[in-house]
């Protein structure tokens, strides 16, 4: 996916017709785009269309069980639907391949009606004629500045990740950044031909306050002149081998150490490119390169200082493809900004979407078909450079439901979902991509068991198989590839390629099966409560409720226990006076229940239980969706239903259960209202570095500090 770059026309560069465009990797799903967009700069080109994917969804329906005798009958039916998906994808890559992509989008093209492709860039008037010509699509132009603020609004407030610290040597150089609400004001450093510097104070609000001729298309351009290198990666590459002070004349040249008085100490360029003026030798085109860039990166970062001061912003963005997935101009721009302003380090944005209409739908990126960030070095990672070219992608998918943050967070701003980030933990990082490797088989299998009556399910699920293992590898080469590693990301990278291959719920009938078993224990389960004191009663709700969180077909011990038959206990069903507000995922994500089943559940116990009953129809007891389709969860992407009906309750206890939701994630959230987060430890690495066995047990009761804790049989329970 594109972000922009532009650098200095060279006619006499000719289009590449050499390469080959596989349909599933690149341009996908290209019969069924509705609209198109392009971007062309001086030398990269970024292709946007929607586009509407046909996918398989397990529906559940309740059986009519008023007629006759239902005692044997299970609690619902299972079937696999088509519902139509709107996806978002991003393409980047070089002008070079301009007319073979045009070529391919045309060969490709059969159901879209549109007349017109929307257009930004200074390239857009080169290639207008070759772009109707090919498409026969009329090409009509949008303000570039408008499309581009716009589209950093959207990714800042929809892609979990997408702006990063950067930090070289560090554990791990890349320290992503939540999505928040409140982004406004801030400054965007647009690196493309040249330098462009916005200060965005709203939606709508924006101004070009400055900028630079000396940019990308400079460091390509003297680069190519200098080193006689064509390619902007092969410059970054020698850049990254060089060593400037061969080239730059530094303070110690001059003084012969640091200049104290000034502060300025030995080792700083006191001139780029001194040395090559009374030097009597040749430089190697990798000091040159090096030396070029840290010239124009030190200009570039005094620069953004400069205006940030000036309007008095702390928050900076630097966007454009001199920026994106190269650590080497990170480094020196980070170290400019450093070293102008002694502050925190600026923010740099992974991707660069422009666009109009932003804010009307909630999305989420789908890691199935996003190419994420990679490195620069060839030698890094092979397999990501073994694509055709040099193509980057990105893949968004329209959620059904608006997200927005939990209201009972005590600060959105701060919060973060995961407990450990993967891409700073190594010994975990190792750990947990060899579970998910060792995982696959079974998974595999799980997935052609649930379509028994498919044939091609087999074939569809070593395709499954063959990418989700692809993305174990990329993500062991490059752990920030899509962002901060974590075991939810790794979850929900499972989940979208399983959806990829139409598996959209390999544990349906198991989930089905199970709940038909317990549905037939809850009367006897709820007498067996009532016969207890109010203390007994706590600890017996407790106790059921983590025998549930047993029942994990997700985790390896606990499938080899239940395998064998040890089954453990009976889960006990909670008192349903205490009840009111169950919120359950939307999608289907391992064996976890979701909204649409438990209502059916839900419906049947009512049936049987007049306490239920009533607490339903008096809208007691509330089941909303969660908005999630992950064994994780997010508090700052809920359902906005959930996050209203929290908000109007005045919700003051917060209850989270499962391994995935209390302790991946979660652990160490903080709410402005009383929590209790629970869970089994199914893991025995995890529940070594945790301190405590296997089986273990995770019962944390917290208090915001403002607050008195009250006692739980006066208190309304929200579990999540």
């Amino acid at each position: 996916m594109a972000a922009e770059s532009e650098r200095v026309d060279r006619s006499s560069h000719s289009m590449d017709k050499s390469i080959t465009l596989p349909p599933n990797e690149i341009f996908r799903n290209l019969e069924n785009a509705k609209r198109f967009a392009i971007d062309i700069g001086g030398s990269l080109t970024k292709l946007a269309y929607y586009s509407t994917v046909q996918h398989k969804v397990a529906k559940v329906r309740s059986f009519d069980h008023t007629a006759k005798d239902t005692e044997d009958d299970p609690l619902y039916e299972i079937s696999m639907q088509e519902e139509i998906l709107a996806r978002l994808h991003f393409i980047k890559f070089e002008n070079a391949y301009i007319e073979t992509c045009l070529d391919f989008i045309k060969d490709h093209l059969v159901n879209t009606d549109t007349k017109v492709i929307k257009a930004t860039g200074g390239g857009a008037h080169k290639f207008k004629d070759l772009i109707e010509k090919k498409l026969k699509l009329r090409v009509d132009k949008e303000d570039e500045m408008t499309c581009l603020i716009k589209g950093c609004n959207f990714v800042l407030r929809n892609i979990p990740h997408e702006a990063f610290v950067y930090v070289k040597h560090a554990d791990s150089e890349f320290r992503f950044q939540n999505t928040h609400p409140d982004i406004f004001p801030y400054l965007l450093i647009n690196i493309g031909s040249g330098v462009s510097i916005i200060k965005v104070e709203s939606e709508d609000t924006f101004e070009r306050v400055g900028g630079s001729s000396i940019g990308g298309g400079t460091f390509w351009g003297l680069g190519a002149l200098l080193t006689k290198t064509k390619r902007f990666d092969e410059l970054l590459q020698l850049a990254s081998k060089g060593q400037h002070t061969s080239v730059d004349m530094l303070v110690k040249d001059i003084y012969g150490g640091s200049y104290v008085s000034l502060g300025l100490t030995g080792d700083l360029i006191a001139s780029s490119f001194g040395k090559s003026a009374t030097a009597d030798k040749e430089f190697s085109k990798e000091d040159m390169a090096k030396s070029l860039l840290h010239m124009i990166s030190n200009d570039i970062g005094q620069l953004a200082c400069l205006y940030a001061r000036l309007h008095n912003l702390t928050r900076v963005y630097f966007g454009g493809f001199f920026i994106r997935g190269h650590p080497v101009t990170m480094h020196t721009i980070t170290y400019s900004i450093n070293f102008f302003t002694k502050a925190s380090p600026p923010m740099y944005l992974l991707n660069k979407v422009k666009s109009r209409h932003p804010n009307q739908y909630s999305w989420g990126e789908n890691y199935a078909g996003s190419s994420g960030l990679m490195s620069t070095s060839p030698d890094l990672n092979p397999m990501q450079r073994a694509r055709s070219g040099t193509f980057d992608m990105l893949e968004m998918d329209r959620l059904e439901r608006q997200l927005v943050n939990l209201p009972l967070l005590q600060d959105p701003s701060s919060y973060i979902p995961d407990t450990v980030d993967l891409s700073e933990d190594a010994l975990a990082r190792e750990y947990w991509l060899y579970c998910f490797e060792e995982a696959l088989d079974g998974v595999v299998k799980r997935a052609v068991a649930s379509q028994p009556d498919l044939p091609e399910a087999a074939e569809r699920a070593e395709k499954f198989r063959h990418k989700y293992l692809h993305k174990l590898q990329t993500l062991r080469h490059q752990p920030f590839a899509y962002g901060s590693l974590t075991v939810r990301s790794l979850l929900d990278t499972r989940e979208h390629c399983l959806n990829e291959f139409n598996f959209p719920d390999p544990y349906s009938k198991i989930k089905q099966r199970e709940n038909d078993m317990a549905l037939k224990y809850f009367q006897k389960a709820v007498k067996s409560l009532e016969e207890l004191s109010w203390e007994q009663r706590q600890f017996a709700l407790v106790r059921g409720l983590l025998a549930g969180n047993v029942f994990d077909w997700g985790a390896k011990a606990v499938s080899e226990a239940s395998l064998q038959g040890n089954r453990g206990k009976e889960p006990h069903c909670p008192p349903p006076n205490i009840l009111k507000l169950l919120a359950s995922n939307s999608s289907p994500a391992l064996n976890d229940v979701t909204n649409n089943e438990l209502q059916i559940l839900t419906e049947r116990i009512a049936a049987m239980d007049p306490v239920i009953q009533s607490a339903v129809k008096e809208d007691r007891l509330t089941l909303v969706q969660s908005g999630s389709s992950s064994p994780c969860l997010d508090l700052s992407r809920l359902d906005k239903v959930l996050a209203g009906v929290v908000r109007e309750r005045h919700t003051d206890l917060v209850i989270i259960e499962g391994m995935g939701r209390a302790i991946h994630t979660n652990y160490y959230a903080l709410l402005s209202c009383e929590s209790l987060k629970m869970a089994v430890i199914k893991n025995s690495w995890l529940a070594d570095r945790l301190g405590g066995k296997l089986f273990s047990v995770v019962f944390k009761y917290e208090v915001p500090l403002d607050k008195k804790p009250t006692t739980l049989d006066h208190v309304p329970v929200t579990p999540s």
